[in-house]
């Protein structure tokens, strides 16, 4: 039986991929555009990973530059900046997955795992009106295979009650890390990844 459910932020409760690219081509505007393409197109295909990731690759492999720490910092805080303007708007909720939520937060334990800076979420969250749905609300930096670790540990979750419902391929892979089943969720490529898809909400059940 599940008693624990552990969601991806982005994708899943909150539409915010088009956001998220625009913060991108924001921050590095200076670049040129093809450049910057590149790194949207590696952002979508790595949606749960941080920013800090995607930073970092963008200086290192696509334009082949050393990047330090604080500099890696100093636009990620730019990009959250632009982040925490746009996503407060409660219209780019997903009203499938927050229905579940709102009608099932008594019923499950919920907790957040995502790879958005874990300052922001909790503002969103709160801004949003939906930190009270969950339990514990964790984000990046650290990876999403170590926060879903640490929520097991830390609540003593026994795996087989528990699952990841995500919209990337690395959601998949910090459940599969972690040896829980994994939903896959607005993303018809995880289809062939997963053996559990939801394709609507309303007709999840869960054993």
């Amino acid at each position: 039986m599940v008693k624990n459910i552990l969601w991806d932020f982005d994708g899943v409760i909150l539409d915010s991929m088009q956001v998220r690219d625009y913060g991108f081509r924001k921050i590095f505007e200076e670049h040129s555009h093809e450049q910057v393409e590149k790194l949207i197109i590696y952002h979508r295909t790595n949606g749960g990973w941080s920013r800090y990731v995607k930073i970092r690759y963008f200086y290192e492999k696509i334009l082949g530059q050393n990047i330090s720490e604080k500099e890696v910092l100093v636009l990620a805080n730019k990009f959250s900046d632009i982040m925490r303007e746009e996503l407060i708007k409660s219209e780019h909720l997903i009203a499938d997955s927050l229905k579940f939520i709102e009608n099932n937060h008594m019923n499950f334990n919920f907790h957040i795992v995502s790879g958005s800076d874990e300052n922001e979420l909790r503002f969103l969250c709160k801004k949003l009106k939906i930190d009270s749905f969950f339990i514990s609300i964790n984000g990046s930096p650290i990876a999403k295979n170590k926060l879903v670790f640490t929520v097991l540990k830390d609540f003593g979750y026994k795996k087989h009650e528990t699952i990841l419902i995500g919209d990337s391929i690395n959601d998949y892979e910090a459940a599969e890390i972690n040896a829980i089943e994994f939903y896959g969720y607005n993303n018809i490529k995880l289809k062939e990844q997963s053996k559990k898809y939801i394709e609507n909400f309303n007709e999840l059940q869960l054993i």
